[in-house]
Parts: C-alpha cells; structure tokens; sequence
C-alpha cells in the first residue's frame, strides 16, 4: 500500500486496505472458493491441533484461522499450510533491552510496536504493551509440517510505575523472555517480573542482553559467569534450568544505525523455536477478549485490538463493551496485516466495530452479549509471594489487579475450621455450605496467626491450611470473568526500595453483582471468630452453684450470655443463669455438683489476710474470697459468625 493509501490496513503501519464497506467486487476463482469456504467453515470438523483440519471459516487470501483443540492452528484449505500462534512475553527490568530486542526478533509489526506512541518517544521508554510478530517454520516437535509458527511478541514496560500494565500484559502471553543486561544481573523490577512469569507462565527463555558491551577478550568469560548467576537464582523456582541465551539486540546502543546486525538472535530464535509448545486453546464458551488499544479509521469505524482470553469470535457476531455498556456488531478483522473472519483463544486481533468514541476505551474488555458480571466484592482462593515481606493483614488495603484493571481493595482472610486444615484443596469452587475460620492475617510459617493457632492447640501442632480464601471489597466496581486470575500488590511503596511489591496471587471464586452485598449476601458466607473468655470463681454458693466474677465488664447485659456454658479450671462444667449483683458479677449452675476437692480448694482461707494493712480491710475480705492458692478459672469458649446481623453466640 503506498503512503497516499486513504484507508490503512489498522493492525499494522503497512499493509493490505480494507474495501469500503458495503462496496461490490467481482470474486476470482480462488477468492470464490475462499468466500465459499467461510460460508461453510461454521459448520467444520474442530479437531485437535497438529491433525488434518476440515474445512475452516477463512475467508481471505493468506488467512490462518484457529479451530480448536490445543493451539491456534488452521488451514484455509488443503494446500494451505497450518499456523501455530504463541504469545510470547518480553519482560525485564527499565533499560534492558525489550523493546530493541523486539524489534531484532520481528518480521511483523503492529501500530502498537516499538513505542510508536508519541508519549513514549517523548520520554524514551516503553510506557504501553507493544505487539509485533515472528513467522518462521513450524518445528517437528509441533507437529507435522508444512506449517508456520507465528510467535506474537508482547513487549512489557519496564519502569517500575508501569506495574499494572505488566501484570494486564502477563497475563495474555503462553512462553516469556526475561531479558537481562548481562552488564548489571537480576535488579529490582527483573524480580518482580520474575515472580509474575511464575504466576501466570508455564515456561521461560532468559536473555542476556548488550553482550556487546562486555570487552571481546573477556565476554564469554562474563556471558558464562552470569549464565552461572542465572541458574543459581532460578533454583527454587518453576523456571528452574530453563534455557539461557546471549544476544546484542542492538549493538552500539539505540543511536547506533539500522543498518547494524544484532548478535545471537538467530541463536534466540533457535531457542524459542524449541520452548515453544501446544498451549491449552478452546473455541467453545463466551468469547472475551482484552483489549489494549483503541482507535477509530474514518470511514470505517472504530478498531479495538487485543487477545482473546477465551472462546471465539467471528464476522457478523455481536460483541458487548460492558464499560460503555452498549453492543456492537463486528464488520471486520485482521490477524497481522491478514484480513481474517475468525478469530479463538489465544489470537492476537484487530476488531473493527461501528463507530464510537475510542477515548471512552483506552483498554478494557468486549465479550459475548451479558458474559461479564461487574462486582463490587469477590471471594478469592490465594496464597502469598513468598518475596513480599510483612504480613498480609486482615482489614489491610491492596491495589487489586484483574485482568487489565486494578483497583483498590480492602481484603478480609479466613482459613477452613482447623478439623479441615488438611483436606484436599478445591479448584474453581467455593463450599458456602461449610463453615470458615477467621484470620487477623494469612496464615504463614512465622505469621502471628499461625503462632497463636498453635499456642491454643486448634491447628494440630502449628500446621498451616492447605488452602486459604480472602473477601475482596473493592472501592469501584470491577468488570471480570469467573475464576479470572487475581493480583494483589502494594503499589504505593516506594519505587526506589529493593523489594518486592506483589503481595498475593488468586483465583477468583465467587463474584458480588449487587451493590448492597452487604445485606444480601455476606450472611450466606459462614466465616467465624473463636471467643475465649476467661474469670474466676469468687466463692462457693451451694453444692451445685458458683458466683463468678471477672468474666464481663460492669457495663455488659449478661443476660445475652445466659444459657452459654462454661468450664471450671477444676474440670466441672457449668451454665451460665444470670448476673448476681450489680458489679458484673453472675450465677454458675454445676449440673453435676461440684467435687469435694473443689469444695474444699475454694474454702481455704487467704494467706494474705494476715499481711494485709489496717486501711486494707475492705481490700482483705473481698480477697479472703477469691484468693486460695490457685484461683479457679472459669472458661468460656463460643464462636460468632462475622456476617451474622444478629451476633449470636455458638457453642457446639
């Protein structure tokens, strides 16, 4: 298309234009047989990837459309040859590399590559996720050929305030790069990046970048030393042993010529040729898909290009944008400058929609008609980074990240009642049906909450629970699918420090839709706190009735408490039937009688009567009751339901 071109093709600077919509044109044969093709291909044969696909729903020259199975792979027709789509994440720390290493790997670029955003050449970093492509031969691992690998690239930011962005990008990729100058090692925002690959990756390439700033005498020496670093770090973590590869995406840094040939990446692309894999891919279910750009083409209409997270989309279908809340129908797509009629999980596409106001939509979602619940609380199934320090408080807030979204969050944790700290955990479930232990904090080794459930003997010697949940209620409403991926950070420290900001990671369980959650729907969730409260017998009543004391404030109705039973020190039990006086002082019935030896134990006179002062007189008989050698504890035990509007007391 030459420059003077009216209508560019939108998923790219350069590329094939779209006709104008609604205009007639006559079909050669082969383009005949491709419209014919996608009348029919809805009703093809969907089967695993790697087999002989049946008949697709590709509509255009050159079109690859995913159908199902394990990966994105599709043949327009029998001669046509199959392509597997990867999403590959390049994340790192500011000043790495990326975004040059991207440009290095590509064959294919987006209008969203190489921060071509006037902001980000302003500043000279890379402010938003960049989106290009590799294309090269399909390996035999993959499966028989002929066929192509396409490798989408998703360049992350990497300043340290761009967090957000990176967790939305993570979280859409299938392989990562970690890209590493090779002259300064593992820094801050490298870790961070690090510990959301082990969240939401399966597997990792390490990359040494800017080995062309090491002295050629001395490289391989310095390239295999930090190789060695490398590896130690990665140790204790899933990525454990992954390949590592040296390159100079851009030797002589980012002022050098164009002209300039990179070091190693053909090396690279050997690499991640054999890292790549069948990532899971499924057609069926409603169709959402991330969106991270937005804009309009005069004539055309407007263009929202993302990933599809989950099920497919394809011309013609209506698509909602629950954050404007109106529905669109598509008029046209594009893969990578290739106009396409279908698009599944896993692809990277442009869609083309009737007109609207694309700064309404910076990023966001679009998802099949009324899929989407927007909440304004959730139960999470979590479990915390081990890099964050501090605990994770009850009552503490988290900038909470779902999908591309994050907001703030106040966070409430709870645990399964001791007897269940062993069970077999759930996945993508949540039991309303059972009851839940509440917890000042999560519960982890050293935690404060794990030390005193194992002084009080409920967790069976210290044992943590192989699960752990948390209430998210959040200060906006978030737009999300169910059982999407949950990040918790501390976004507010200090960019500066050398610690990690993520704090937890979940799955989100149990969405809240009504906005008076409160009263509707918390109640059903059965989360408890333990009381323990704890007096003393003042003195003997009758053989079957103690006066206590010390149990309750003066102030406190005791009439709340009466039935709730209680334990002696000395082993009887007893029922609590009213308060006794004025002072906050209340009746025990020993249904049992009292033992003789607790009889006589609480008779004993004081040994400090005697000591006791002239002006102490009043002090000295009140103590002649209460003070034997040991006093006589009474025990009241009862749980009460957070939720529960009426604040009963259970006692099993």
């Amino acid at each position: 298309m030459s420059r003077t071109t009216p209508r560019p093709c939108y998923m790219t600077s350069v590329g094939n234009p779209q006709p104008r919509p609604g205009a007639r044109r006559s079909l050669s044969p082969q383009r005949g047989r491709n419209a014919e093709i996608a009348r029919n291909g809805r009703r093809g044969i969907r089967v695993a990837a790697g087999a002989l696909l049946g008949p697709g729903p590709a509509a255009c020259e050159g079109n690859r459309v995913a159908m199902a199975g394990s990966a994105a792979v599709a043949a327009p027709g029998p001669s046509a040859p199959r392509r597997l789509n990867v999403n590959v994440g390049v994340l790192g720390h500011i000043d790495s590399g990326k975004t040059a290493l991207a440009r290095a790997l590509s064959t294919t670029s987006s209008t969203a590559a190489f921060d071509r955003a006037p902001q980000s050449r302003a500043r000279g970093i890379t402010l938003d996720l960049g989106f290009s492509c590799l294309r090269t031969p399909l390996p035999p691992h993959l499966g028989p050929g002929p066929g192509e690998l396409q490798l989408t690239l998703v360049d992350c930011p990497g300043h340290a305030s761009l967090i957000r962005t990176i967790i939305g990008g993570a979280q859409i990729i299938d392989l990562m790069m970690l890209v590493i100058d090779v002259t300064k090692g593992m820094q801050t925002q490298s870790a961070e990046c690090l510990v959301i690959g082990q969240i939401a990756c399966q597997k990792m390439v390490v990359v040494l970048n800017k080995i062309d700033l090491l002295p050629e005498g001395k490289r391989q020496a310095a390239i295999e030393k930090m190789t060695k670093k490398m590896q130690k770090t990665l140790e204790n973590t899933k990525f454990q042993g992954c390949p590592i590869a040296a390159v100079a995406a851009k030797p002589g840094g980012p002022e050098a010529p164009e002209t300039v040939t990179p070091l190693g990446v053909s090396e690279l692309i050997e690499v991640l040729k054999s890292q790549a894999y069948l990532p899971t891919r499924d057609p069926t279910g409603p169709f959402l898909m991330a969106i991270d750009h937005c804009f309009s083409i005069k004539g055309q209409g407007t263009v929202m290009t993302g990933t599809v997270l989950s099920g497919s989309v394809s011309l013609g279908d209506n698509v909602e944008i629950p954050a404007l809340k109106v529905t669109k129908k598509v008029k046209s797509m594009q893969m990578f400058h290739t106009p396409v009629t279908y698009a599944m999980q896993g692809d990277r596409v442009g869609v083309c929609v009737t007109q609207f106001d694309p700064k309404l939509l910076e990023r966001g979602l679009i998802c099949t008609p009324e899929s989407l619940q927007t909440i304004h609380a959730a139960v999470i199934s979590l479990k915390k980074i081990q890099y964050f320090r501090g605990a994770l408080q009850t009552k503490a807030k988290f900038h909470i990240t779902v999908g591309h979204e994050t907001v703030m969050g106040r966070v409430m944790f709870f645990s399964p009642a001791p007897a269940d700290f062993s069970k077999e955990p759930l996945e993508n479930a949540f039991d309303f049906e059972k009851e839940y232990l509440y917890q000042e904090e999560y519960l982890s080794k050293g935690s404060k909450s794990s030390e005193e459930n194992k002084e009080n003997d409920q967790t069976g010697e210290g044992q943590l629970p192989r699960q752990q949940w948390a209430l998210l209620e959040f200060e906006k409403p978030v737009t999300c699918p169910k059982f999407c991926l949950v990040i918790g950070s501390k976004l507010d420290t200090d960019i500066h420090a050398n610690t990690c900001r993520l704090a937890f990671h979940g799955v989100l369980l149990q969405g809240m839709e009504d906005k008076n959650y409160v009263e509707t729907f918390l109640p059903k969730l059965k989360v408890y706190k333990l009381k323990h409260k704890e007096g003393q017998v003042e003195r003997v009543l009758d053989d079957y009735s103690v006066i206590g004391r010390s149990l309750f404030k003066k102030e406190t109705n005791i009439q709340i408490f009466v039935g709730l039973k209680v334990k002696l020190s000395t082993g009887e039990d007893g029922v609590i039937e009213g308060g006794f006086g004025q002072s906050g002082k209340f009746k025990i019935r020993i249904p049992n009688g009292l033992k003789s030896d607790t009889k006589v134990f609480l008779t004993v006179p004081s040994k400090k009567k005697s000591k006791a002062g002239k002006g102490d007189a009043a002090k000295e008989d009140e103590s002649s009751k209460v003070d034997s050698a040991q006093p006589v504890t009474i025990n009241l035990l009862f749980k009460r339901y957070v939720f529960d509007t009426q604040k009963k007391m259970i006692q099993s």
